[in-house]
């Protein structure tokens, strides 16, 4: 037998790419997270992808009645034809007060009835999957570690016997320190749910222990969506390396090709940094506009600008993104920071990089990117693995930042020059009593550059680049001195 026939998949492609096509057959597995982390519609799942594939699935539940789990499956749009329901309940005998026993506890009767009723609903099935929710109630009924060890050792082996692959349910209500469960179990996956000070929750999942099997260890992010979970497997740049050729992507502007030494190279990434209103975005769409033109198809992930404006002013520079969007050359999606995960992202990304064959893709800005995040390592590790990802698959990747201040001592939010390969710095400075915009090109991994300082303009026709500006110093600071002729500067004229 295959190792994919060999195993139970979990019918959802995130989670099953993480645990290498599910859970190995006729073992028990426990699945554990607080209430509300997703336990039951992943456990759902898992039964409903047995009955699709023609296996006997069994549901016995000890903390919702059927009605609830019906009615939670409803929600999703699942019927559960196929999926044998257990909803396992204290016998009457041991609520009636008139037939308590006086000499025994009632927590030994309890659990020696819930067990044998639950061998029982098995007997009576005999399924392929078993879900076991949850284990909460028997540690309760066990009321010390020892009995429940014992219980669960008699519970998995009782199982084994039948080759039934058994997920157990614990949502970690009490005893939260007691690790029985993981030592018993042939493998654990925890689940967790952060909730920042702002925006949705946040939820992962991560791989403790699984016997005998690779895994895709680390967290993973994943939603809760109308029809399932959806997981996001952390991204791993060194599994998608593609042979490309690494060419030179010329732009439309000579004087911005000779200030990249020639153009852009294929299969790299470009940082274009500056404050507020120096036209990042608009560089960054100059250059999606040379992709579309060449032929390629292009995708921008915009996080500060709502789309309607952004179409607008850009149409206002003589760029016509809804036309390109029309003939499906361009993708362009509204990021919200507050509400989409970090793994969500890089999902998407790959969604249109693989199946869209995006050439170009545009994130613009990191400042909005990093409110997804929740810290700046964070951020810096997972831009590395996603830059590696796109130089890989042969995509040229452009990101803004826009830097703090406006003139003089600006700082970026953060510092990720080190992994573009050409960084772009934009800069502010005044001559002739006016506010003017300069260019250069500060790194470049892939060829030399010209280490000039050029003036661009902004006009009808979209940017403007002039000559260097070798009679002035102290621009990159925001200061400028002539030291010379300024006859160089561009006319104030707008186009």
């Amino acid at each position: 037998m295959s190792e994919a026939a060999n195993k139970a998949n979990f019918g959802i492609a995130g989670l099953d790419d993480i645990t290498s096509g599910g859970l190995a057959r006729g073992r028990l597995f426990l699945l554990e997270g607080r209430p509300g982390t997703g336990k039951t519609t992943i456990a759902t799942q898992f039964l409903i992808a047995g009955a699709n594939a023609g296996e006997r699935s069994l549901y016995i539940t000890l903390s919702e009645t059927d009605d609830e789990l019906r009615a939670g499956a409803a929600s999703h749009g699942w019927p559960l034809d196929g999926i044998d329901i257990f909803e396992l309940v204290p016998p009457e005998s041991l609520l009636d007060e008139e037939q308590q026993q006086s000499l025994l506890y009632s927590s030994d009767l309890e659990l020696g009835e819930t067990t044998r009723r639950i061998f029982e609903a098995f007997e009576a099935i005999k399924p392929d999957r078993v879900v076991l929710d949850s284990l909460s109630e028997i540690r309760l009924l066990a009321q010390s570690s020892l009995r429940y060890r014992r219980q669960i050792l008699a519970l998995k082996h009782y199982f084994s016997r039948s080759k039934a692959t058994v997920l157990m349910l614990d949502d970690l209500s009490s005893e939260p320190n007691d690790r029985t469960m993981h030592s018993v179990a042939h493998g654990v996956i925890r689940l967790e749910e952060l909730s920042p000070d702002y925006g949705a929750e946040r939820r992962r999942l991560r791989v403790v222990k699984y016997r005998g099997q690779r895994y895709r260890g680390g967290h993973h992010d994943f939603v809760i969506d109308t029809g399932g979970v959806r997981v996001f497997p952390r991204l791993i740049s060194a599994e998608h390396r593609t042979p490309f050729v690494r060419e030179v992507l010329r732009t439309e502007s000579d004087e911005l090709n000779a200030l990249l030494g020639g153009g852009i190279e294929r299969g790299s990434s470009v940082l274009i940094l500056g404050p507020a209103g120096t036209g990042k975005s608009l560089y960054a769409m100059t250059l999606v506009v040379g992709a579309v033109k060449r032929g390629e198809r292009a995708a921008m992930f915009v996080f500060d600008e709502e789309l309607g404006l952004l179409f607008e002013r850009a149409k206002g520079l003589g760029i016509d993104l809804q036309a390109m969007v029309d003939a499906k050359q361009l993708i362009i999606e509204q990021v919200d920071a507050a509400e989409l995960t970090p793994g969500e992202l890089s999902d998407r990304v790959r969604y249109y990089v693989e199946e869209n064959d995006a050439r170009t893709v545009v994130i613009d800005s990191l400042n909005g990117y990093q409110a997804a995040m929740p810290g700046e390592k964070e951020l810096i590790l997972h831009m590395h693995e996603l830059l590696q990802y796109l130089n890989r698959r042969g995509a040229s990747t452009f990101l803004t930042v826009a830097q703090h201040g406006l003139v003089g001592d600006m700082k970026a939010p953060v510092d990720v020059t080190y992994l573009a390969d050409t960084v772009i710095l934009l800069r502010y400075f005044e001559a002739r009593g006016r506010v003017r915009r300069a260019v250069s090109v500060i790194k470049k991994r892939t060829s030399t550059h010209e280490d000039t300082i050029r003036e661009y303009r902004i006009g009808q026709n979209g940017i403007t680049l002039g000559e260097p500006l070798t009679e002035f110093q102290g621009v990159l600071r925001g200061v400028p001195e002539l030291v010379g002729d300024s006859a160089k500067l561009l006319e104030t004229t707008q186009a």
